[in-house]
């Protein structure tokens, strides 16, 4: 069984989650700047 392809899916899976949350959490803080 050959782990290798699988771990790097899931390396790039990590990234795109953290990347991810961090635009939300600029976004959610820029509307609160700006909107209330």
């Amino acid at each position: 069984m050959d782990i290798d392809p699988q771990r790097k899916t899931w390396s790039n899976f990590i990234k795109l989650t953290t990347y991810t949350s961090v635009a939300i959490v600029v976004v959610l803080v820029l509307m609160a700047i700006f909107l209330l």
